[in-house]
């Protein structure tokens, strides 16, 4: 379940205390900014922090504003409050779930971008079903194999359609992130370690 932490707005959380066991999310009240400063995981996107202060200030330039509600439009309907803060876990959710790390790297099945330090590779549909199918079994996938299942063709038809695709993902791999180890081949087939 996720969770919604109230930051100094007191009233917000009381309200919410008293239909807890009617939302879909926990509620979580924090007196101090200074400790959740402290505490925060900016990596983690199971939670939503809403508070009075803005939140550009709660964490100073360190912003990961999918995470936080602001509430410029006030006041609003009680009906609307748990409308956005539903919707926003919503997002948080579909975001969390689109993210896959592989080797150090995380995929994003979302923007298509595959990313490392700072760097990001955009990539086609179909590199991205490459990366996931050759990852989903840690086994060597030869090209009969990868034609059948990736590209939907007969294992006997005559094409070199799944070299070219796996030379090309490898080298914009090289070319971005310097790593020659990402999709390794083997006399066998190809495989993500």
């Amino acid at each position: 379940m996720q969770n919604v932490f109230i930051i100094n707005f007191n009233s917000l959380y009381e309200i919410l205390e008293e239909i807890k066991e009617n939302l879909s999310f926990t509620i979580t009240k924090i007196e101090d900014e200074e400790d959740f400063k402290k505490k925060f995981d900016l990596d983690r996107l199971d939670h939503l922090v809403i508070s009075k202060t803005d939140h550009k200030l709660l964490l100073n330039d360190n912003i990961n504003a999918k995470n936080f509600l602001d509430f410029n439009d006030l006041p609003l309907s009680f009906k609307k409050l748990i409308e956005l803060i539903n919707i926003k876990l919503i997002k948080l959710k579909f975001n969390q779930q689109s993210k896959i790390t592989i080797k150090g790297y995380e995929l994003n099945l979302n923007s298509k971008f595959l990313s490392k330090s700072n760097l990001k590779l955009k990539l086609t549909e179909k590199e991205i079903e490459i990366i996931l199918y050759l990852n989903s079994k840690k086994i060597k996938h030869n090209v009969a194999d990868l034609q059948k299942n990736i590209w939907g063709y007969a294992a006997n038809m005559e094409t070199h359609t799944v070299e070219t695709h796996i030379y090309r993902l490898r080298k914009k791999i090289s070319d971005l992130f310097k790593d020659e180890k990402f999709i390794l081949s083997h006399k066998n087939g190809y495989f993500i370690d």
